[in-house]
């Protein structure tokens, strides 16, 4: 005969929180949407290495989807699909809500750490040519060594022309790698601590090793080097410091582990959110309550600033373009101060072969839902927007109306972790704004590791979020 339940017994179950696995609570039905959803992120992931790719692709996307760019429309009406383009690097887009003169906004950054070529970056040593780097964003520069990279971006000729680059993709090109010391010659460099084992200046990468026959050139490796940039592109040398080259993992994103249940690829971070949120904002039909906006900015990694960042006006541009083909009544600063916003973006993973740096009562775990975080930053809740009550209840009500697993966490433990996001400066407008997004293992690393069901559970709500 079962054992009769105390009551106690019963009202902790109803007091008590409990992590669930989402793999757990989604049906045999939606595990199939899942696996099919993040076939497409994958094919998403592979085409937008870069920024500027990504931002094209999202645009091929819209414009499948029969988005237009705002210049061209003549008059914002309930249900009418945009979008605003910024120097190829950041983006805009929006369906029109029954209330046009309030935003939900999602936004996401498409920016992900790399190693940039400088603006004089050939050279030739020891019988080799070699490009010089610059690292873009927090990474540990020990990651980037021994791994084969690929070479994207453009580059603009004396005449104007502009030149796109991609090298290291295509199945037979050629790739790039920074070349690690050998375990055998390497007992000083082990003495080093790992941020000093691999310098910045030590992240050169192998351009090549022919040299070419002709006793009159001096550099002969470095020549052939140039020889082939001129004969493939019409490059010259100094077309290469008006020029922005990137080198990313080279391959495509892969499904980890035997089940196949997770993802790992290069920029994830934040590429996942970028994705889901546009996934997001596609499948909605008709005109939402109000207006949806997805945001894609540029340069988060490094501070949001410049003119493609969050930092920039670029928002606020948006909305005086939106507000005037709409015919709003009120400003486009108080349209942008009465909206909701989600930054979305990663948080870290407990990791189990590292649990010292997370609270493990307030980490996040893979594959137990999108994370949401009150806050981020770092000692102190510095560099933080700190989401008011209110809205963390707001939050949870789209959540539970929805049925969207979810989890809460911080990113590391007090004095230890900590990041910044795009979450302030969404909230200086004066709107509510909260983080949400999946997390990662091994973020900011050449291969970040997301679980589908998260990244699933963020693309819900995401959407449920625009519905609102």
């Amino acid at each position: 005969m079962p054992k009769k339940k105390s009551g106690n017994e019963a009202l902790e179950k109803k007091l008590s929180m409990e992590r669930k696995s989402a793999w757990s609570i989604y049906s045999d039905s939606e595990v199939k949407k899942i696996f099919s959803f993040c076939e497409d992120y994958k094919n998403f992931l592979s085409e937008s290495k870069t920024e500027r790719q990504c931002i094209a692709e999202i645009i091929s996307e819209l414009s499948d989807a029969d988005f237009t760019p705002i210049e061209k429309m003549k008059k914002i009406k309930p249900g009418s699909r945009g979008y605003v383009e910024f120097k190829s690097k950041s983006l805009v887009a929006f369906i029109a809500g029954a209330d046009m003169e309030q935003f939900r906004i999602v936004g996401s950054h498409v920016d992900s750490p790399r190693l940039d070529l400088k603006p004089a970056p050939l050279f030739e040593d020891s019988e080799l040519a070699l490009f010089k780097t610059h690292y873009y964003g927090g990474i540990k520069k020990y990651h980037w060594v021994n791994l084969p990279l690929a070479l994207h971006g453009v580059v603009f000729a004396k005449n104007g022309r502009k030149i796109s680059v991609s090298i290291g993709e295509e199945p037979g090109e050629p790739k790039f790698i920074v070349p690690d010391l050998l375990p055998h010659l390497a007992s000083e460099q082990m003495k080093k601590t790992a941020s000093k084992a691999v310098e910045g200046e030590d992240l050169n990468v192998l351009a090549g090793n022919i040299p070419v026959r002709d006793e009159k050139v001096k550099k002969k490796i470095k020549f052939n080097i140039l020889k082939k940039l001129y004969d493939k592109y019409g490059i010259t040398e100094e077309d290469l410091i008006f020029a922005e080259l990137e080198l990313v993992p080279a391959g495509a994103p892969a499904d980890i582990g035997m089940d196949g249940a997770m993802v790992g690829a290069y920029g994830q971070d934040d590429k996942v959110c970028a994705y889901t949120s546009l996934r997001a904002l596609l499948e909605l039909k008709g005109a939402p309550a109000h207006t949806a906006v997805s945001l894609f900015v540029d340069k988060e990694e490094i501070g949001s600033y410049g003119d493609t960042g969050a930092e920039s006006f670029l928002l606020r541009s948006f909305a005086e373009r939106y507000s005037a083909a709409a015919g709003a009544a009120c400003s486009p600063e108080r349209m942008l101060e009465a909206s909701k916003a989600i930054s979305a973006d990663v948080t870290a993973a407990l990791d189990p072969n590292f649990k010292s740096v997370s609270d493990p009562a307030n980490a996040s775990y893979l594959g137990c839902g999108v994370s949401v975080e009150k806050y981020g930053g770092s000692g102190g809740k510095y560099n933080s927007q700190d989401a008011h009550a209110e809205y963390m209840a707001f939050i949870r009500v789209v959540l539970d109306k929805n049925k969207i697993p979810w989890q809460t966490g911080e990113l590391g433990r007090i004095d230890i972790g900590g990041g910044g996001t795009i979450a302030m400066l969404l909230s200086r407008y004066g709107m509510d704004c909260v983080d949400a997004g999946p997390c990662l293992l091994g973020m900011h690393s050449p291969c970040e590791v997301a679980s589908k069901a998260d990244i699933y559970s963020a693309f819900k709500l995401y959407n449920s979020f625009f519905k609102s």
